[in-house]
């Protein structure tokens, strides 16, 4: 019989605690190059939009690692570009949005 032993890491975010660039990159399985290109095409935003310093000091909330690993997930099961990534995440966003916003709807008009 083979055993095969796996550790895993983890990694908390939070307000206080956000991710690094490089943290954001190794969870998503790509380099930070990667996600400076996810910053250019606003598929995810710094913590507090602060871009001015180099990539390394950039911070990330848990959001952004939601929307990276769907520009991932968009890439590799697509093949799309982050540009065409970005506008699917958009439009994703705005549908779920205006979904809520008829449900709202609907449960007041009752």
């Amino acid at each position: 019989m083979v055993t095969i032993k796996r550790s895993f890491s983890v990694t908390a975010i939070s307000d206080a605690q956000p991710l690094a660039a490089s943290e954001l990159a190794h969870a998503c399985g790509a380099g930070i190059e990667w996600v400076m290109q996810l910053v250019d095409v606003g598929i995810v935003q710094a913590h507090e939009g602060d871009t001015s310093g180099p990539p390394h000091e950039w911070r990330f909330q848990s959001a952004a690692l939601q929307c990276a690993l769907e520009a991932r997930r968009l890439e590799r099961d697509f093949g799309v570009g982050l540009d065409a990534a970005a506008l699917i995440i958009d439009l994703e966003r705005e549908v779920r949005r205006l979904k809520a916003l008829v449900n709202a709807q609907a449960i007041h008009a009752r």
